[in-house]
C-alpha cells in the first residue's frame, strides 16, 4: 500500500523541516537544546499539520535517542507502562540517549491517563514529548503540566507552504514522474488554513484525479476537486478555519439561523466540543461584552456542561447557547479597550504608579510618602471622588468607550456624571 503524499514527504532531517523558525531557526528557542541533546519533557502546541509529530521524532533521530510513539486515541494506561517499563530496563534519561516518549494529541487523555506518565516524567525514565491541538492549559493535568516545557507551533506561513509544494511535485518519488505545472496555488494554500498535511492531501487528489501525464494545476481545478471531498476533509479532525469563521461572524452577524447551521458543520465534521465551546466564551466577551453580561455566564456554563456531558446531547446545549449569544445585543467596546491600552503601553512604556495609588506596607515606603493623598471612595457622598488614578503623563486618556446598547449607555451615563471634567463621555 502506498503511504499519502503528506507522509512519503515528511522531513528526514531538521534541514528540511519547513516553518517554525521561532522554535527551530537560528535564534530558534529548541534550536540550543537540539545541539546540546539535553531535551526537557515538552508539550508541542499547535494547530493540525504544522509538524508537531515530525518535529518530534527529528529530536530524537538528531539526538541518536530511542523512540516510543502512542496515540491517546487508541492507546491507555496499558500501553503506557509498557513503554515505560522498556524505557526503566535501557537506563532512563540519566544514560547518554535516553528514551523519548511521543504522544499524539495528549488532550484525548483522561486524567488517570495522565496520572500515570507523572513517575516516569519526574523519575527521568523518559522524557515526554506531547502534541496537542488543544490549550494545554485547559487539556494537560497541572501536575504534569508543571513537569514540561510547553512551546506553540504556528500555522504555516504562504512561503513555507510555497515551498512545500514545490518540493512536492519536484522530489516525491511517484509526482516527479509526471509533468506538472503549478499555474496557481492560491487555492491550494487558501484551503490548506497552514495545514500542511491538508495541503499535500488535496495536492495528491488534484493529481490523481486527472488522466495522463501533464498535469496543470489551477485555482479552479483545486476547488473544483475539493468541493468533491470536503466532508472527507472535514472528518479529519481539522480545525476547518473557514467553517470556524463563518460560525463566528454568523453570531457576530445576530443571524441565529446561520449560526446553528454552521455549528451544525462542525459538529458534523468530527469538531471537539470543548474547542467549540471555547470559541463561544471567546466571543461572548469580545463581541457581546457589557451589553449583555450574561452572555459570558451562560458561555462559562455551556463549557463546563458539554465538557461533562459530550456528544451527542451536548449539541443541544451548544444549540442554546449559539442562538442566544446570535440574538444578544454586540458591543466590542470591552475588546477595544484592552486593545487601546496594550498599544499604549507599547508606545509610553511602564510609566510610574502615581505615589497616592502606591502600596504603604512598610515603613520606608511610608517615608517615601507612599499611599499619601490618597481618597477612600467609600468616604464620600455616592462612594465617589474625583481623584486621578493614571500616570500623570497619560492623565485624561479614555481606553473605554461605551457600546451603542441599552446597557451600555447606561454606564455612559454613569461615568459622564462621575468624570463630567476629566473623560469627554
Amino acid at each position: 500500500m502506498i503511504a499519502p503524499l503528506a507522509e512519503r514527504m515528511r522531513p528526514k532531517t531538521i534541514d528540511q523541516y519547513a516553518g517554525q523558525q521561532h522554535l527551530i531557526g537560528p535564534k530558534g528557542a529548541l534550536l540550543p537544546i537540539l545541539k546540546t541533546g539535553q531535551l526537557p519533557s515538552l508539550i508541542l502546541w499547535g494547530p493540525p499539520g504544522t509538524g508537531k509529530t515530525t518535529l518530534a521524532t527529528l529530536m530524537a533521530k538528531t539526538n541518536d535517542r530511542p523512540f516510543y510513539s502512542l496515540s491517546a486515541i487508541n492507546s491507555g494506561v496499558k500501553e503506557v507502562r509498557e513503554i515505560i517499563d522498556k524505557a526503566k530496563k535501557s537506563g532512563g534519561l540519566f544514560t547518554q540517549k535516553g528514551p523519548l516518549l511521543f504522544i499524539d494529541e495528549i488532550h484525548r487523555f483522561s486524567k488517570s491517563q495522565q496520572d500515570s506518565l507523572l513517575g516516569a516524567v519526574e523519575k527521568g525514565f523518559v522524557t515526554l514529548i506531547g502534541a496537542t491541538t488543544e490549550n494545554p492549559s485547559f487539556e494537560v493535568i497541572k501536575a504534569l503540566l508543571s513537569r514540561c516545557q510547553v512551546y506553540t507551533l504556528n500555522p504555516l506561513l504562504k512561503e513555507d507552504l510555497q515551498l512545500l509544494l514545490k518540493r512536492a511535485i519536484q522530489e516525491d518519488e511517484i509526482l516527479k514522474e509526471k509533468k506538472i505545472t503549478l499555474t496557481e496555488d492560491q487555492a491550494l494554500l487558501k484551503l490548506s488554513g497552514g495545514d500542511a498535511r491538508k495541503m499535500l492531501s488535496l495536492l495528491e487528489l488534484v493529481v490523481m484525479s486527472q488522466e495522463g501525464n501533464r498535469i496543470n494545476i489551477t485555482d479552479e481545478i483545486v476547488l473544483e476537486k475539493a468541493q468533491t471531498k470536503t466532508v472527507l476533509f472535514d472528518k479529519n479532525g481539522d480545525q476547518h478555519y473557514d467553517i470556524i469563521s463563518a460560525f463566528i461572524k454568523s453570531i457576530r452577524g445576530s443571524d441565529p439561523n446561520a449560526a446553528v447551521y454552521w455549528l451544525a458543520r462542525l459538529i458534523e465534521g468530527g469538531e471537539e466540543v470543548k474547542f467549540i465551546a471555547r470559541r463561544l466564551l471567546i466571543l461572548a466577551s469580545e463581541d457581546i461584552g457589557n451589553a449583555n453580561p450574561t452572555a459570558l455566564v451562560l458561555a462559562n456554563n455551556t463549557f463546563q456542561a458539554v465538557a461533562a456531558i459530550g456528544y451527542p446531547e451536548a449539541r443541544i446545549i451548544l444549540s442554546q447557547c449559539v442562538i442566544y449569544l446570535a440574538t444578544s445585543p454586540k458591543s466590542n467596546a470591552s475588546y477595544k479597550a484592552i486593545g487601546k491600552a496594550q498599544e499604549f503601553l507599547n508606545d509610553t512604556g511602564s510609566l510610574q504608579v502615581p505615589l497616592p495609588l502606591r502600596s504603604a506596607t512598610s515603613s520606608l515606603m511610608k517615608d517615601l510618602n507612599y499611599g499619601e493623598g490618597y481618597q477612600y471612595a467609600h468616604d464620600y457622598e455616592m462612594n465617589f471622588v474625583e481623584q486621578e488614578f493614571l500616570p500623570q503623563e497619560i492623565s485624561k486618556t479614555k481606553f473605554y468607550e461605551p457600546g451603542q446598547n441599552s446597557k451600555e449607555e447606561t454606564i455612559r451615563l454613569f461615568l459622564k456624571k462621575r468624570w463630567k471634567n476629566k473623560y469627554d463621555y
